[in-house]
């Protein structure tokens, strides 16, 4: 079966692609099990807590990521370089996730026959 990987490069907000890609990625995972979400470069800071977006008159959607359990939605892996480069650790992110390097990313993106990046 093939799997579709999510792909998020982007910070939380000044767009609404984080949002809309959480979205699709809920929505897609009523059609398939086999899905895994990969955070990288900025796309880290979708997952951080004590987010206060409306200080920026942006909607607070980062406890949705929360509902991925829920979803079945069991592989989320966050880049370690990208954390580092934020001064951040797995610790300060709203949800468990799978930390791994560059070279680990890449070969888990060999495992899925689609790629989808917001």
């Amino acid at each position: 079966m093939s799997k579709i990987a999510f792909i998020c490069r982007r910070g939380p907000h000044g767009t609404a692609n984080g949002r809309e890609g959480l979205d699709a990625l809920l929505a897609t995972s009523a059609l398939t099990e086999s899905l895994a979400l990969f955070l990288i470069g900025d796309g880290v800071l979708q997952l951080v807590r004590e987010q206060s977006p409306q200080g920026i008159l942006q909607r607070h959607y980062a406890p949705t990521f929360k509902m991925l359990e829920l979803y079945d939605i069991e592989e989320v892996y966050v880049c370690a370089a990208s954390l580092a480069e934020r001064g951040l650790t797995a610790s300060a992110l709203l949800i468990p996730v799978t930390v791994l390097s560059p070279a680990e990313i890449r070969h888990q993106w060999n495992g899925c026959t689609t790629h989808i990046s917001f």
